[in-house]
């Protein structure tokens, strides 16, 4: 996991996603035009919530987020994802 300096307002989760796969189970290699996005990633930064509901998700939690959920951003040379909690579908 890695370090940021960037702080979420209100109730926004920023997330780094997991790498896409390039081997599926049975053991083919997926080309890279072929690759999905990933929906998975891994909780970098949190806001402090809102007032009436405060964040259930904490730094370092792994979740799984909608397909077109959330902003990206390109920070210090590595892919973010910055999105409302309300996106977040699940903690694994």
């Amino acid at each position: 996991m890695s370090q940021v300096n960037i702080k979420p307002l209100a109730d926004r989760v920023l997330i780094e996603p997991a790498e896409a796969e390039t081997q599926t189970a049975s053991g083919l290699f997926i080309p890279d035009n072929a690759k999905e996005k990933p929906q998975r990633g891994t909780v970098v930064a949190v806001g402090n919530g809102t007032k009436d509901e405060p964040l259930t998700v904490k730094v370092g939690d792994t979740v799984i987020y909608g397909k077109y959920s959330g902003t990206e951003l390109n920070l210090d040379g590595n892919d973010y994802l910055m999105m409302r909690e309300a996106d977040i579908l699940a903690i694994v």
